[in-house]
Order: C-alpha cells, then sequence, then structure tokens
C-alpha cells in the first residue's frame, strides 16, 4: 500500500537537512538555514536519530524544552523548525470539502466511514474497483475522489487547488513532481482564467516550490 506520507522513519536528519536546504523556503523560515548542519549535529546528539524522531520531540511543549536543554539550541528556533518540518505532512482534508463531485459517491464513502482524503487515498490503494463495490459508489465519480485525494498528499494543496491542478492536466502527486514548472504555471493560470476556481493569482515561483514539494510525496 502506498503511503499517504513520506517515511518519517526513515528519513534520517541528514536527509531532512538537505531537504531543508535545497527548498525555497519563505522568508520567515530561512533563519532555520542558519548554521543548519551544526544544530542538526546537536539534535543529533541528543538522541534524535529520524524525522518521526524529531517530530515527537517536538510535538509537546515539555518534550520541545527538554530538546532544547539536551541540544542547547533556542525554543525559538525549535518551534520554527517544527512548524516548518509539519508542513511536510498536510493534514489530511475532510472529503465535504470535495462538494462539486458527485454526492452519492460522497454519502457512502461516509457511511462507510472514510471521510477524509488520508482514509480515502489509503483504502483506494487496495484497488479502487473493490472501494466502489464496498461503497455502492460508480468507479469512475470514485477516482475523481481519489484524484483530488492524491493531489492533497502535497504541501499546501487544497482540495480547491487539486481541483485546479486535475484542470491543469496533473491529476496525482507523481504527475505535479515530473511536471515543467513554467508548462505547469502556464496550465494552471489558463485553467483558472477559464473556470475562475480562485481570486488571486500564483506564482510561477509558488509552483516551482510546489514541484519540489511533490517530488517528497510516495
Amino acid at each position: 500500500m502506498t503511503s499517504y506520507y513520506m517515511d518519517e522513519h526513515s528519513t534520517d536528519l541528514g536527509a531532512l537537512q538537505k531537504r531543508l536546504q535545497s527548498t525555497d523556503l519563505i522568508p520567515s523560515q530561512e533563519p532555520l538555514l542558519e548554521g543548519l548542519a551544526k544544530k542538526m549535529s546537536s539534535i543529533r546528539k541528543a538522541g534524535v536519530q529520524s524525522t518521526a524522531d524529531l517530530r515527537t520531540a517536538l510535538k509537546t511543549k515539555k518534550s520541545l524544552a527538554s530538546l532544547a536543554e539536551s541540544s542547547g539550541l533556542d525554543t525559538s528556533y525549535l518551534q520554527l523548525l517544527r512548524r516548518t518540518i509539519n508542513g511536510f505532512f498536510p493534514k489530511p482534508r475532510p472529503l465535504k470539502d470535495i462538494d462539486w463531485l458527485d454526492k452519492k459517491t460522497l454519502k457512502g464513502l461516509n457511511k462507510a466511514g472514510i471521510k477524509d482524503t488520508r482514509k480515502l487515498f489509503e483504502e483506494a490503494s487496495g484497488g479502487a474497483a473493490k472501494l466502489a463495490g464496498r461503497t455502492g459508489a460508480d468507479r469512475n465519480a470514485l477516482l475523481e475522489f481519489v484524484k483530488i485525494s492524491d493531489l492533497c498528499r502535497i504541501q499546501w494543496v487544497s482540495p480547491t487547488f487539486a481541483r485546479v491542478l486535475v484542470a491543469a492536466g496533473c491529476d496525482n502527486a507523481a504527475a505535479v513532481a515530473a511536471a515543467d514548472s513554467e508548462a505547469l504555471y502556464n496550465a494552471i493560470s489558463a485553467a483558472n482564467e477559464d473556470a475562475k476556481f480562485y481570486k488571486g493569482k500564483i506564482g510561477l515561483r509558488d509552483v516551482r516550490r510546489l514541484v519540489a514539494a511533490a517530488a517528497y510525496v510516495p
């Protein structure tokens, strides 16, 4: 079964460090890069080895304070690190937010206890036809929900923006990861110009960030 998120248990601090260094961070996150290698070494010496370990150590106020003491790092730095890393694991979106798709399918999924994008993605990885049979959903209608659920695994992607990506020709995370950023930017702009999915404008730099983030999705 394909995981909804990257494997945080097998992603060590070295790999996490490389991701932070290669990511086009927003300005508020850029202080993370100051002395990053040394700070990651301090965290490692405090007994933290994987991204999963780090997320656990940063999860509560008490555990974060403990890591700050054992690593010698400022709590404000660790808080920023927590917010940034948590962004790599976008929260599952309620399926009720995908309200433009087939209502009967949504009702069937809800009745089967499948109420968010993560649950749907994981259930569908065992076979869409099998899931359609279990929920009474039309297979084609179900696949439209699965496309949105797959795309919502990408950092920053909401159900509405997933809808834009589908209209732009990318109906799964792998397609976004393989896309040419400029071509995808133009496709997104054209799709939104036609259907008015959202107000405002998505910049080319944002799309480049999106493509880079998609590369980390299993």
